[in-house]
């Protein structure tokens, strides 16, 4: 206690010694970098995401421009000031070096981008020509600023050591603190963690949310030690081990499907809660259609977690890997390991432009970093590029009938892929509010029109499920009629797949009256592919996870990979044996429903098949989580 009132004692008599004089000499010596954080400030204001948490950057930039400007201050003749002039001279370079790279991005630069510095090197004129002037004119603010705070600095005949360790200590105590100032992180995996403050600060793996979580200087410094200074994740030896046994094999199969669809465009669609018992005749017909027609997957299982099932459905689709099971990480905060087999870069590969598209903005689950990660040339949110006065962009139709978004998912030279990700089947299942009441309104003015009366009704949760479903029914209706203008149906093949299963309707009650609801199996999704030359529909009955989903699609399209860089295997390959695992380590083979190592459900097996099962089970869990943990690729990449 004697000490922090010592130092509480100082610094009062350090401001009563303040005169006027000094004050304005101390305001143009920290200028510089208060201009520096505040224009870091306009050029990330189109950042979505909203830091409420504002207190936390502050008090970091507080916390470092003392830093730099007591030591300067305390430090005797030209030694104070060169470490100003050091310091300045940095973090302005920093500071273009961020807005060249936003400029051309929308993304602050991060130092782990350094590693590929080489295959940007010939494309730096153009950013320079295309960087925004405003970056310019701050930059040569900046400059004047920084001459002016120099002039400003005193020249000390001796050393103020005091002084210096003052600034230490209060640098160091107002350090350690401030992180708490951001809030709690969250103890257990949730949907929403990358929302949280804290979270983005511990993780510190998306650029732009911990920029606006730290402020220019911690940002500047944590991403370094990050990137250069901070231990990887502790290498266990048998894991390492484990792991350069599992992918030693390389393997390559073929069956009667490799190639069908050489060289035709490729969309996946990725369905909102479209559960297996929702496509009908009746309620969703070209889905129904689609799916009686081509390949039928018709025992497949998705994955649900507490850590944000739609995202890891993407997740797993284009990486081949899921959310651990072993430890609490989310799926959309590996945006930094690296995988080198990724969906977007097998097609990119043989000269495929692949794009994704979604309402949501690519802030949300960090989408646009994570789709730059996987190797996606954009990721496309109707948020971003264009300000909704209504909440029409909710309706799935608005992805076809939005004409940016229709330029760029069918474009009219070169082969592509669009990866769709759906969004009006979701909650709230309620006319009174959300895409039910959209729709509901809709109906409701179409039918007035014909001359009918309709009172209000309170459409039931089922019924409105029903509706929503419809209009993505309608969206994959208008894209094939597009397709068909745009004369490129015949050369189009169509993957669609649900992310999660219903879990989000309240009356759980609608989904016992379809499916099994007391265990795992409650996640039996569909999932078809679909393409005009398909005459008869095929129904495969192996039991198909996500995991299916990437290799499946690879052979289908005669591209040749090393199917053990997936955790799963091709589905239509004569030799797979079809097995879904979930999150619990149960696992269902459609003959047997196993849960803690038991069967629960189905026939009897053998006690040596059983167990057999259950440690091929663990070794697939073992597999993904290691591979995930220790950044495998990227470790195998640099040896």
């Amino acid at each position: 206690m004697k000490f922090f009132s010592s130092i509480k004692s100082k610094i009062k008599s350090i401001i009563k010694k303040i005169d006027k004089e000094s004050l304005i000499n101390i305001l143009f010596i920290i200028l510089p970098f208060v201009l520096i954080d505040i224009f870091i400030l306009i050029i990330g204001r189109g950042v979505n995401y909203t830091n409420h948490r504002v207190l936390g950057p502050i008090l970091f930039t507080i916390s470092w421009v003392l830093l730099f400007v007591g030591t300067s201050l305390s430090l005797k003749k030209n030694i104070g000031k060169y470490i100003y002039l050091f310091f300045c001279v940095v973090f302005i370079i920093l500071f273009m070096v961020h807005g060249v790279y936003y400029s051309t991005t929308r993304n602050f630069f991060d130092f782990s981008l350094m590693e590929a510095a080489s295959e940007g090197a010939p494309y730096i004129l153009n950013t320079l020509l295309g960087c925004k002037l405003s970056i310019y004119v701050e930059f040569i603010i900046l400059i004047v600023a920084t001459i002016i705070g120099f002039k400003h600095i005193p020249n000390k005949d001796t050393n103020n050591y005091k002084s210096l360790g003052i600034v230490l200590s209060v640098f160091l105590v107002l350090h350690t603190l401030t992180p708490f100032t951001l809030g709690r992180a969250n103890k257990d995996l949730t949907w929403s963690s990358w929302r949280n403050a804290r979270n983005i600060y511990n993780s510190f793996n998306d650029s732009n949310k911990s920029m606006k979580t730290s402020g220019f200087f911690e940002y500047s410094f944590r991403n370094f030690y990050i990137t250069f200074l901070k231990s990887a994740e502790q290498e266990n030896e048998e894991d390492i081990e484990f792991l350069n046994s599992a992918y030693a094999e390389k393997k390559s199969k073929k069956n009667n499907y490799t190639g069908i669809f050489k060289d035709k465009n490729l969309i996946i669609i990725q369905l909102e809660g479209i559960d297996k018992w929702i496509i009908s005749e009746k309620h969703t017909p070209t889905m129904y259609k689609l799916m009686n027609e081509g390949i039928n997957f018709d025992k497949h299982y998705s994955f649900y977690t507490g850590g944000g099932s739609t995202f890891n459905s993407e997740f797993a689709v284009n990486t081949g890997y899921i959310t651990p099971l072993s430890f609490t990480k989310n799926a959309y905060s590996f945006n930094k390991n690296v995988f080198p087999n990724t969906l977007a870069r097998q097609f990119k590969n043989i000269g495929y432009n692949v794009n994704a598209f979604h309402m949501n903005t690519g802030e949300y689950y960090s989408r646009t970093v994570n789709y730059k990660n996987w190797g996606y040339d954009n990721y496309y949110g109707l948020l971003d590029l264009k300000k909704y006065s209504d909440y029409t962009y909710m309706l799935d139709r608005e992805l076809i009938l939005n004409e940016r978004f229709n330029e760029l998912m069918f474009p009219s030279e070169g082969n592509f892929v669009d990866y769709i990700i759906t969004y009006s089947n979701h909650v709230p299942f309620d006319n009174t509010d959300g895409v039910c009441k959209m729709l509901y309104d809709f109906d409701v003015a179409e039918k007035s029109k014909k001359g009918e009366e309709v009172a209000f009704k309170q459409m039931t949760e089922e019924e409105c499920v029903y509706r929503q479903a419809k209009e993505t029914d309608y969206m994959l209706e208008l894209m094939l009629k597009n397709l068909k203008e745009k004369k490129l149906l015949d050369n189009t093949a169509i993957v669609v797949f649900t992310d999660h299963y219903l879990f989000t309707i309240k009356d759980q009650s609608v989904l016992a009256k379809y499916k099994n609801t007391s265990n795992n199996l409650i996640n039996h999704t569909p999932w078809f592919v679909w393409s005009k030359d398909m005459k008869d529909g095929v129904k495969i009955n192996k039991i198909t996870s996500q995991l299916n989903i990437l290799p499946t699609i690879l052979n289908l399209y005669g591209i040749s990979y090393n199917t053990n860089n997936y955790i799963a295997e091709d589905a239509l390959s004569k030799n797979y044996k079809g097995i879904a695992f979930f999150s619990d380590y149960s696992w269902y083979d459609g003959n047997v429903y196993v849960e803690d190592g038991e069967i629960k459900n189905g026939k009897k097996l053998k006690a040596s098949k059983l167990e057999e099962m259950n440690e091929y089970v663990n070794y697939l869990a073992k597999k993904n989580d290691l591979t995930l943990k220790y950044n495998y690729f990227k470790k195998q990449s640099s040896e």
